[in-house]
């Protein structure tokens, strides 16, 4: 059970924020925007308590003005709002709340009126830090750079200062992120980035200021488009990209370090909301051993990024409109690293809504942005050959690689139109990405070359009855395709959901791409070829969230045929044995058996029907299984155990090597046993066996790979604001080039695996003035 309080001190009727007790006094903080979506980053300083009496409990808040934004007037309107949970009625109850066939949450808060005279509050909060690190692991004896057992120690400082009554700096010197929770293990045998997200508290907090393209609209389906962002804030900080030359020994650090960084966050005015973020990275050095020879490599250059945003909201968020800009400029001291990234990159864009009618049934949305990047012919030429765009693809008739080119600039855009209101639904957009369009210097898209539509419409029954509390089917088709005018995927999707009155509920969805579409990244490069139709059903159970274990399953089952075929089975147990535990257990499997895996390509003039390459693929069976575990035990408000593990195991069998035999096809022929020889994890292949094409040769791909992830954090706030960390960081992995998928052989590797163990100490102090 718990209570909440909304707040919208600026009355924007778009944006707030939120505390929350529960029963047993324990602290929830987070943010409103866009007019009903949740985010967790508000960590506000302030206090509360709970008591109980004959006639149940009750909380109290205590907030300082210093943590909230709000416009200094003689007399001042707020948006406000009440509400409680009842978990053992799994109710909730509203001052005021949005019915389920209707959008808009923040836009109904009841006016708050009667404050007067009220201070503009300035304050200054320093939250200094200082963090003493073990880190103990096997390394090589002859290692000159790595030992068994390392220390060191260090410190830093978080500002906050409150700029007026709405506007907040907050600022980072030599941050740490040591207590923040690991990323899983992933493998990833595309050729598309692994997407993580953010979870450093420096970034996430006020994260929603820099959301660009998402305001107005209540909706924003994907069907296969692959939305650009513009600011995706693990750019900053990320692994050194630089290139090492081959060593016997090496050392390269694990992230680059952040020397300080800054941002504005707020409004201006009663209805412009800002963000502007500014951050500069050390020039980081990888330490290398060859013969006994040490020297070392730049592997990132110092770097500056800026992120700035603005948004208007008119007439109470009946319209908006709004701008983001942002750079990366580096600055190199070897010249060979200038060849391995931009020296500079930008993105902008404007985006904005308008409501169609009086009563805000419809609303119409839009974005549009481009990205401009400058480096070495020497990398632009890598750039346009990578996976973002291929414009060495040899029957593309509207991009080729430029040679000269020292940058390239490149567009993108959507419209989306909503039913915000009733029962019926109706959602549609439509966009479009540029070959040459590429935001991951300090954002993240996956492709280029994107033209995408649909129209998705349905009806939903939110009047409880005797067999359903909601329900809902939906209808969708979509369709992609590129700037040469190919069909790159065509689809139908069906999806039902239903809520029951036992608080039970499933849904199920059902997507059909009936066509022989056009596959124009499979040879990564090469050739277009062709997909076949396939479909893809899903369906998940969950059971009612009230109970002392809780369980969801979900399912899915993708099938071209009998050799083609994926299925990714995955459940969750929670456990609640009290009011401040809970242990959640996800174990996933993933069964994929893929007919055309890629292996690689290789030049040959003989390979006349594509281009002069052989492109080689496998028939491969990929097996893994993996569980995330997860504990909060809060033992009382200010004190929390936290711990994350994640087992990992996975293999990757490939057989039957095949060629793809013509261009724009689905034409693939394997290659004959006898073609085929093996040796010392080499296989080396004669294409026409003994004819005039050229023989070539790679490492056996088969693999298995299996890991052990786990974080343990004990968070105390021994004061108002100030935290003490203790944190325990575990990690093993193992790999070996064998596709067989054996759990029992897995788990005797893993336990035989070198572990590397870090034990962090960490300190704040919260300074407010």
């Amino acid at each position: 059970d718990g209570s909440w309080v909304d707040f919208d001190p600026l009355n924007s009727k778009r944006s707030g924020h939120y505390p929350a007790l529960d029963t047993t006094a324990s602290y929830y903080t987070g943010a409103l925007y866009n007019d009903r979506n949740d985010d967790y980053s508000w960590d506000g300083v302030w206090d509360g308590e709970t008591s109980r009496d004959s006639l149940g409990w009750c909380a109290e808040f205590r907030i300082p003005f210093t943590q909230l934004r709000f416009q200094k007037q003689d007399t001042m309107v707020w948006g406000i709002n009440f509400w409680r949970w009842v978990t053992r009625r799994h109710e909730t109850t509203y001052l005021t709340f949005a019915p389920r066939n209707e959008s808009g949450f923040v836009s109904r808060f009841p006016k708050l009126m009667g404050l007067k005279d009220v201070p503009t509050p300035k304050y200054i909060e320093l939250l200094p830090y200082g963090r003493a690190k073990g880190r103990f692991r096997n390394v090589d004896e002859n290692d000159p750079f790595n030992n068994d057992a390392e220390a060191e120690g260090s410190a830093g400082l978080d500002i906050k200062a409150g700029l007026g009554a709405n506007l907040v700096l907050n600022g980072t010197v030599n941050p740490d992120f040591g207590q923040v929770e690991v990323d899983p293990a992933v493998v990833n045998l595309t050729d598309v980035e692994t997407y993580f997200d953010e979870k450093r508290p420096f970034f996430i907090e006020g994260s929603t200021n820099f959301d660009f393209g998402s305001g107005g609209s209540s909706t924003y389906n994907a069907f296969h488009w692959s939305d650009p962002t513009f600011f995706y804030s693990r750019r900053i900080g990320r692994v050194p990209q630089g290139y090492l030359p081959y060593a016997d020994y090496s050392d390269t650090p694990e992230g680059t370090h952040i020397l300080g960084a800054a941002k504005v966050t707020g409004s201006v005015g009663s209805d412009w909301y800002i963000g502007s973020l500014h951050a500069l990275t050390m020039r980081e050095y990888a330490d290398i051993a060859i013969g006994g020879e040490e020297s070392d490599v730049e592997v990132e250059p110092a770097t500056y990024y800026t992120v700035n945003r603005a948004q208007k909201y008119i007439n109470d968020g009946f319209r908006g409109i709004g701008g983001i800009l942002t750079a990366t400029n580096r600055i190199f001291k070897e010249e060979e690293l200038k060849n391995q990234m931009n020296s500079g990159a930008y993105t902008g864009g404007v985006d904005g809504w308008t409501f169609l009618d009086r009563n805000r049934k419809y609303v119409l949305s839009a974005y549009a942005g481009f990205s401009h990047m400058q480096g070495t012919k020497e990398h632009m030429v890598a750039m346009q050959r990578s996976p973002w765009h291929y414009f060495q693809r040899p029957d593309a008739s509207h991009v080729d690689v430029d040679s000269q080119a020292t940058s390239l600039t490149g567009f993108c855009g959507r419209v989306v139109f909503n039913k915000e209101r009733g029962n019926w639904m109706l959602h549609s957009a439509a966009g479009a990405i540029t070959p040459k369009f590429n935001s991951n210097d300090v954002g993240y898209n996956s492709r280029g070359d994107i033209i995408n539509g649909h129209v998705d419409g349905g009806y939903r029954w939110t009047r409880p009855t005797s067999w359903t509390r909601y329900a809902s089917v939906r209808l969708a088709t979509a369709g992609n395709w590129d700037f040469d005018g190919n069909n790159t995927q065509m689809m139908l999707r069906g999806l039902a959901q239903v809520d029951m009155p036992s608080l039970n509920g499933f849904n199920v969805k059902y997507y059909l791409y009936p066509l022989k579409t056009v596959n124009t990244t499979r040879t990564r490069g090469g050739p277009l070829t062709k997909n076949r139709p396939y479909w893809l059903a899903s369906s998940q159970f969950y059971t009612d969230t009230r109970k002392p274990v809780e369980f969801s399953t979900y399912v899915d089952l993708t099938y071209t045929n009998r050799d083609d075929w994926s299925t990714n089975p995955q459940f969750t147990v929670r456990f609640k044995p009290a009011s401040n535990l809970n242990i959640s257990v996800t174990p996933s499997m993933s069964f994929n058996h893929e007919e055309t895996q890629w292996v690689g390509a290789f030049p040959d003039p003989e390979a006349a029907n594509t281009y002069g390459k052989w492109y080689v693929f496998a028939n491969m069976k990929y097996t893994e299984l993996a569980a995330s575990v997860r504990m909060n035990w809060t033992f009382t408000p200010r004190l929390s155990l936290q711990l994350y593990t994640q087992p990992f195991f996975s293999s990757g069998d490939y057989q039957e090597f095949k060629w793809l035999a013509k261009s724009n096809s689905y034409d693939f022929r394997r290659f004959p046993d006898s073609d085929v020889l093996y040796e010392d994890g080499v296989y080396a292949i004669d294409p026409d066996g003994g004819g005039p094409a050229q023989q070539f040769a790679f490492y056996d791909p088969d693999f298995s790979f299996r890991s052990l992830r786990a974080n343990v954090v004990l968070r105390w706030e021994y004061l108002t604001g100030s935290s003490l960390y203790f944190v325990w960081t575990h990690g093993r992995q193992d790999y070996e080039m064998n596709g067989e998928f054996d759990l029992d052989h897995s788990m005797d590797r893993l336990i035989d695996a070198d572990p590397d163990d870090i034990f962090m100490i960490k300190a704040t102090y919260w300074l407010s003035m």
